[in-house]
């Protein structure tokens, strides 16, 4: 395939074709994903559901470089895309942050990685810890933050790189519950702000439901595309509605069918 063949859609920024992937293990091979195609909108919130060890985080680092491909393509904005991409910045499970820099530090990494000037990447900087609730906080170390705090640092300093695109690894999943709804309150409101594309892998259906505005639900491994929904409650989200609850039950339900496991 021509690597500037145009996309079928006008908003398709990431297109996945026939992507697979195997890895070599000690008695021989361990195919994980199998034959995925997807397309990814502009601006996009797509969360990507599965349960445990199903392939999700392997998807996502192939979206980011971080994994290479058995078979398949990725095209962004229409062409091949390169192992390393600027435009696509990725949050991990775990924080991930320079324990030896500051909140202020590990915000401005990236673009004073990159040559910017003092004084305009502190402003930046700073614009992003204001985003995330994090003002006067900037001279604080990760040691002297709490896991939610960290996260937010990880999050800001995903933003502050400029990346039309964010890969979110279940960025809340070592989190209590309390905890990790505030973040998904706050990671909706950055996107509402800020509108970059974002991919958000989880295998919790209530943050699932929350927050994307499609669902891509896969299958056990090797994964591949099971079923998709459209999720079009309007935002912010009950976790008690009726639409909420009901289509909570139907993803539950198949995915109990499939997989023989409760969610």
């Amino acid at each position: 395939m021509d690597s500037t063949k145009p996309l079928e859609h006008d908003d398709t920024i990431i297109k996945l074709e026939h992507i697979s992937k195997t890895f070599i293990v000690e008695d021989g091979e361990a195919r994980v994903i199998e034959q995925i195609d997807l397309e990814i909108r502009e601006n996009e919130f797509l969360v990507i559901f599965g349960a445990g060890q199903c392939g999700k985080t392997t998807l996502l680092k192939i979206l980011s470089g971080l994994e290479s491909l058995t078979e398949g393509k990725v095209y962004i904005d229409g062409k091949a895309k390169s192992r390393f991409d600027p435009r696509v910045g990725m949050v991990y499970q775990t924080t991930a942050l320079f324990p030896w820099l500051t909140v202020m530090g590990n915000v401005e990494f990236g673009p004073k990685t990159r040559g910017m000037g003092k004084r305009e990447r502190q402003k930046k900087a700073q614009y992003y810890i204001d985003l995330v609730g994090l003002t006067g906080y900037e001279r604080h170390f990760p040691s002297m933050l709490s896991g939610g705090m960290c996260q937010r640092v990880g999050i800001a300093r995903a933003y502050c790189n400029d990346p039309e695109i964010i890969l979110m690894d279940e960025p809340f999943g070592h989190l209590d519950a309390q905890t990790r709804y505030m973040m998904e309150e706050e990671v909706e409101k950055i996107w509402d702000r800020e509108k970059r594309t974002v991919v958000f892998v989880t295998n919790n259906i209530e943050e699932a439901l929350y927050l994307a505005d499609r669902i891509i639900i896969l299958t056990e491994c090797p994964s591949t595309v099971l079923k998709e929904y459209q999720i079009d409650f309007p935002r912010p989200r009950s976790l008690v509605s009726p639409e909420f609850l009901a289509l909570r039950e139907e993803i539950s339900a198949l995915v109990e069918l499939r997989e023989g496991v409760v969610v």
